[in-house]
């Protein structure tokens, strides 16, 4: 018989106590939260409404087993065939005892219900009779569409409460910053998630077509390289389809040897594909041995939808591991790039403050020539202190107009002036964090030293048409060649200004004042321009040093640098030689010292002068090499000792002595 041919099954006979028993049944699947209290509350009353002994929920998985049950009565001595034959046939049967057989009449009622496939209600009782079928199937509808009920309920709350677990993973996937411990976090969540013990993700490293398990437990190092083709995770990665193992050593695609290696047995799975944003397949999750029984479909929708959270958090990690991976190198190499090359006492004296300076926070002026390395030492204290994962700005205020200095500086607001279209960040909000270096900061007007000390005095800003405060945390470094004292003097230079700059005062040497340092300098920079040139580093002729060396670099380093440039390019051979450096072959004025022309005289007092001043000029070129000056004049050693007596120069007893 079939539920549809019972009386009862027609809503016109609603009195039937079938009926009205099976409405209350629907009703209390509404009010139970589990199905065991569902059971254990309608199974005695189900019973009852057949008058029968014993009712039972059994399945079928593929052996016959209790799920529950009211009353007491011996699986074993069921009539299993007929069981079977009901289950098959989809119908409920009466099934009497053998004659003799000592258990009681049975009725089997399978399910209707899709959830409930698999299953039957059973009665069994010493008055059951075939009547009552009609009456067991309606029941059976009864207590089948409650259980399902409530089934479906159970899994529609398993399914929230684990998609609001996920939300909660996602959240703590994104404070991790490094990979490794990422993909730990991200395992350990799969196995409490899903009661599983162990969990790993694949990454997929199509270039060598392998994959990376991370976390491998068991394994050295706790990573293991394996095959992108090979065994289960491998059919993932190639065709993007999840795949579920009951019996893992049953399983031929199963690869055994991660399991010999580690002394880890496994014997179930869940392996599911992990797809980034753009929907492609970056690697696999898989969850192993769950902890009761096998993993469900609720288990693999739970690991899919985790796996979208890890890919965008590992994304996020891998990105940001790039980028301070580049920063790093890209720090590195712009320290490399400032170094500061030299070996006289002025340079050491430089180097040991600069380190001492770059850990604090002191305001720094740099004093000095055009040319002498203001930007290299101010780049240096910012690269060798605790700011140099920060920007390094530079600001050449002797450029700024004192119409846009403000807005160079502090930023505007869009609409603050006619070409503002949009807002834009001034240069101490671009450097937050790191250092600000001013160069030039003599040539400010006095408007923008007034702006510039309220800054500095306040520590914010306010952008340019705006009226918000802006906190900034900025080091301030600044520089010039201009004598800023003689500046403060003449009231064209703020004094509170000055003394709110120059905390510390850094005044560089000009290279003329350290000729030991000139040769040292030259092959620096012509290393690094003959990589630059791709060519083999250059040698210097001994000639040329002499050269180097008796030049005065009025334009200081930068002067030598440029020179080097030039030389690294277009020298023709495998030595820089004096021909390579013709344009200095010339005395220049500053090479004959720093005196003054006599604003009064005689002419031959003005010729005396001019010959002292280009004798001392060629022997401080050469270091005091009277041998080396005496043919840079042309004169025989001897001669030159004549020409210098002749001039009343007293160095030429100091030289003979």
């Amino acid at each position: 018989m079939k539920l549809q041919q019972t009386p009862w099954f027609d809503r016109k006979d609603a009195g039937s106590t079938e009926w009205q028993f099976t409405l209350r049944l629907l009703e209390s699947a509404l009010r139970a939260n589990h199905e065991d209290e569902l059971l254990q509350n309608q199974l005695p009353d189900v019973a009852s409404e057949l008058q029968a002994q014993w009712v039972g929920l059994v399945r079928k998985t593929p052996q016959w087993e209790l799920s529950a049950q009211f009353g007491h009565i011996n699986l074993t001595e069921l009539p299993f065939n007929e069981l079977d034959n009901a289950l098959d046939g989809g119908v409920a049967m009466f099934i009497a005892p053998p004659d003799g057989d000592e258990f009681w009449p049975l009725i089997g009622v399978p399910f209707t219900q899709p959830d409930l496939s698999g299953e039957l209600l059973l009665f069994s009782g010493r008055d059951l009779q075939p009547e009552q079928v009609g009456s067991a199937l309606m029941l059976g509808w009864g207590l089948g569409s409650a259980i399902a009920a409530v089934r479906r309920y159970q899994t529609s709350q398993r399914r929230s409460e684990r998609l609001e677990a996920i939300l909660k993973i996602a959240s703590q996937l994104s404070h991790e910053r490094e990979t490794v411990p990422l993909l730990e976090l991200i395992a350990n969540e799969a196995t409490r998630l899903l009661e599983a013990d162990r969990a790993s993700i694949f990454i997929w490293d199509q270039d060598h077509r392998q994959v990376i398990a991370c976390p491998a437990l068991g394994v050295e190092g706790g990573t293991l390289r394996l095959s992108d083709s090979a065994g289960i995770v491998g059919e993932v990665i190639q065709t993007g389809t999840s795949i579920q193992v009951d019996d893992a050593y049953r399983d031929a695609r199963f690869d055994k040897k991660v399991d010999v290696k580690s002394g880890y047995k496994t014997e179930n799975l869940l392996c599911v594909p992990l797809l980034n944003g753009d929907g492609e397949r970056i690697g696999a999750f898989e969850v192993i041995n769950k902890l009761a029984g096998a993993f469900t479909e609720e288990d693999e929708e739970s690991l899919t939808q985790l796996g979208i959270q890890a890919a965008t958090a590992l994304q996020s990690t891998q990105d940001r591991e790039q980028l301070v991976r580049t920063q790093k190198q890209l720090t590195e190499q712009v320290t490399e790039g400032v170094r500061i090359v030299g070996e006289s006492p002025a340079i050491t004296v430089l180097k040991d403050t600069i380190q001492r300076l770059a850990a604090t926070e002191l305001p720094v002026l740099i004093l000095g020539e055009s040319g002498t390395g203001k930007e290299v030492v101010s780049q240096s204290l910012h690269y060798h202190g605790p700011r140099r994962d920060h920007p390094f700005v530079a600001v050449n205020c002797a450029a700024l107009a004192e119409t846009l200095l403000e807005s160079e500086l502090f930023g505007h607001e869009k609409g603050a002036f006619t070409d503002a279209h949009e807002a834009r960040q001034g240069k101490f909000e671009l450097a937050e964090g790191g250092t600000l270096f001013l160069d030039e900061i003599g040539d400010m007007t006095l408007g923008g030293q007034a702006k510039l000390l309220r800054v500095l005095e306040q520590k914010v800003i306010t952008r340019v048409g705006g009226s918000q405060t802006i906190p900034i945390n900025v080091r301030v470094v600044a520089a010039t060649n201009a004598n800023l004292s003689e500046a403060v003097r003449t009231k064209k230079f703020r004094e509170d200004l000055y003394y709110r700059l120059g905390v510390v005062t850094l005044d560089l040497p000009p290279l003329r004042d350290r000729p030991e340092d000139v040769l040292l300098l030259a092959e620096y920079f012509l290393s690094q321009f003959s990589v630059q040139a791709g060519r083999k580093r250059l040698k210097i002729s001994a000639d040329a040093r002499r050269r180097l060396q008796a030049h005065s670099w009025p334009g200081n380093i930068r002067e030598l640098r440029n020179l080097m440039e030039r030389v690294a390019f277009l020298a023709p051979g495998e030595k820089v030689e004096v021909s390579d450096l013709a344009f200095i072959l010339s005395p220049d004025r500053s090479s004959m010292g720093q005196e003054e022309d006599p604003s009064d005289g005689t002419l031959a007092d003005a010729t005396k002068h001019f010959q002292q001043r280009f004798i001392r000029g060629a022997v401080k070129r050469v270091q005091g090499n009277m041998s080396e000056a005496a043919r840079m004049l042309g004169l025989h050693r001897s001669n030159l000792y004549r020409k210098m007596r002749q001039l009343e120069m007293g160095e030429a007893e100091d030289a003979e002595d």
